[in-house]
């Protein structure tokens, strides 16, 4: 049995800037940090007693007798891509819904390649999961996907993130006093609200528009080195929340289906409770909203979003991970 740990992420500044459509002219970066929120992907070899050979459980469960008969479109991709041969069985549990803005999707690539090839008893290192994760969502599977979600999730961490025009990617951790880190979390509020989309569908309308957006898409890039100033400088960490209302201005205008009038009134509700800023994650149309206010004025925000979820977090620096490995070799029955 092996179960892998992966987790989700959140994204603060320059995202849109990691689809392989801007940064192969213009390079990007993003700023963004994993959270103790995770997808969990057990596998293991299953014995041929079935009329099935293959399990996948997950929302749903197939049992089917090929790979390709597979309905999970990512499960089928890895399984091939690996070149599994025997009969597998596929868990997956998540601590949030899938389609909410927090990577779930690049997790669960990152996690189940990852478990094959503990399965096989193969390590592969992070930056390997996510570039093979990139591969398999992208080129397989064809989803109007950016780069930040896969290397993210396999690595792990509070990242500042390039994307080069040779498409490689630089990780570079980001060095700040643990104070002003803990400082930052206490002033980060978590929302679901209510509601999920397909982001593939969503950055589509977004990609497409890309040509005319250089100057917004310009001015997000900026911010996550202008973030970095402020993390670094030791000035007042408001500034921080101020950017994000900032930075989801400008996003909300790339495209029509980034926002709707549901989401801005959640929104709205927070900035008038106190919020200095925030921004929906992931590529928008609703999943999580991502808040910045002071401790002292977080209940108020409680108070007025009481409808809504609030998901406690705090970031985590390890990425994927297998955290069950009890290997088994493929069995053989004669």
């Amino acid at each position: 049995m092996i179960i892998s740990r992966t987790p989700f992420r959140i994204s603060f500044f320059g995202g849109g800037t990691d689809y392989p459509v801007w940064y192969r002219e213009n390079g990007g970066a993003v700023l963004a940090t994993t959270i103790d929120k995770y997808c969990y992907i057990s596998c293991r070899y299953l014995p041929p007693f079935f009329e099935h050979r293959h399990r996948i459980v997950y929302s749903k469960v197939e049992n089917v007798r090929d790979i390709s008969e597979i309905k999970h479109p990512a499960v089928r991709a890895v399984l091939e891509y690996m070149e599994i041969k025997e009969g597998v069985e596929v868990h997956h549990d998540g601590d949030l819904p899938a389609r909410t803005g927090m990577g779930s999707s690049s997790s669960f690539t990152v996690g189940l390649l990852h478990s094959c090839y503990a399965l096989k008893g193969i390590m592969p290192s992070k930056h390997q999961l996510a570039r093979e994760a990139i591969h398999i969502e992208r080129d397989v599977l064809k989803e109007n996907v950016g780069s930040q979600d896969q290397v993210l999730t396999a690595i792990g961490g509070f990242n500042r993130i390039e994307f080069t025009t040779e498409e490689e990617f630089i990780v570079t951790p980001v060095t700040i006093t643990r104070e002003r880190l803990e400082k930052l979390q206490d002033h980060l509020m978590l929302y679901f609200t209510g509601f999920s989309r397909i982001a593939s569908d969503v950055a589509k309308a977004q990609i497409e528009n890309t040509s005319n957006k250089k100057r917004e898409l310009n001015l997000m890039q900026g911010m996550v080195d202008e973030a970095l100033e402020i993390l670094n400088g030791g000035g007042d960490i408001k500034d921080f929340g101020r950017l994000l209302h900032e930075a989801w201005m400008i996003k909300r205008g790339l495209s029509n289906r980034i926002t709707n009038s549901h989401i801005d009134e959640i929104y709205e509700a927070a900035r008038s409770a106190g919020a200095i800023g925030g921004k929906l994650l992931g590529a928008g149309g609703g999943g999580f909203m991502l808040l910045f206010a002071r401790p002292e004025d977080q209940p108020f925000i409680e108070r007025r979003l009481r409808g809504l979820l609030r998901v406690p977090f705090r970031f985590e620096r390890q990425g994927s991970q297998i955290v069950v490995y009890e290997p088994d070799m493929a069995p053989r029955y004669r």
